[in-house]
């Protein structure tokens, strides 16, 4: 299997063939020294682990099974690193509470392990977790690790959630734990009224080691 070029390489590679064209009088590795700048992303916000972490949770991209009570949740996105760079085989692990906010610390209800595919991409299936005492608002914990990238502890928030009165921008801070607006994602509801399901995509971004 061939190894796939880094941006540096393609664009270097680009700038050979012609493909891209540099109108300045600035060094061309200076010119796309500043490009892969301009094209840097932001590493995702940490978030706590929480004290309902459990190791050797089964791989499987479906939480939810037939007869589950609550919102059927469907949860894809991809994983990239700073540079832009997807991270294939990225692992991911996520755990959440039932519907009605329990967690499952017997066995691995809802806890899943999962495997990013060769684009980055990593998908799914659970129910729309529920609110409990200790926890201000609904969430989803993740634990991603990639080779030579640093682990990310984070977690997913609903902009539906009732906690946020409709204002997530405003209302965020409403639980203590969530320090940044960019973990709370918007929600897509789909299918039809008997048989509705609610979509959220969650990119993430590892800083490297």
């Amino acid at each position: 299997m061939s190894t796939p070029f880094s941006r540096r390489e393609i664009l270097q590679k680009s700038l050979a063939l012609g493909t891209l064209v540099i109108a300045s009088s600035h060094a061309p590795s200076a010119m796309l020294h500043a490009l892969e700048q301009s094209e840097q992303r932001k590493p995702t916000p940490p978030n706590d682990l929480g004290p309902f972490y459990k190791r050797l949770a089964p791989e499987t991209t479906s939480l939810r099974v037939a007869g589950d009570p609550g919102m059927p949740l469907a949860v894809s996105g991809q994983i990239f690193d700073t540079r832009g760079e997807k991270l294939s085989g990225a692992v991911l692990e996520v755990w959440q509470t039932s519907h009605v906010g329990h967690y499952d610390v017997e066995g691995y209800r809802y806890r899943a392990k999962l495997i990013a595919d060769a684009s980055g991409a990593y998908k799914f299936d659970s129910v729309v977790p529920g609110h409990y005492p200790d926890r201000v608002c609904q969430h989803i914990h993740y634990l991603v690790t990639a080779p030579g990238h640093k682990p990310l502890v984070t977690q997913l928030y609903f902009a539906t959630d009732p906690v946020f009165d409709g204002d997530p921008d405003k209302n965020f801070s409403r639980d203590p734990l969530i320090h940044s607006r960019e973990l709370v994602r918007p929600v897509t509801l789909a299918g039809d009224p008997k048989d509705i399901i609610a979509k959220v995509r969650f990119e993430l971004c590892l800083e490297r080691a």
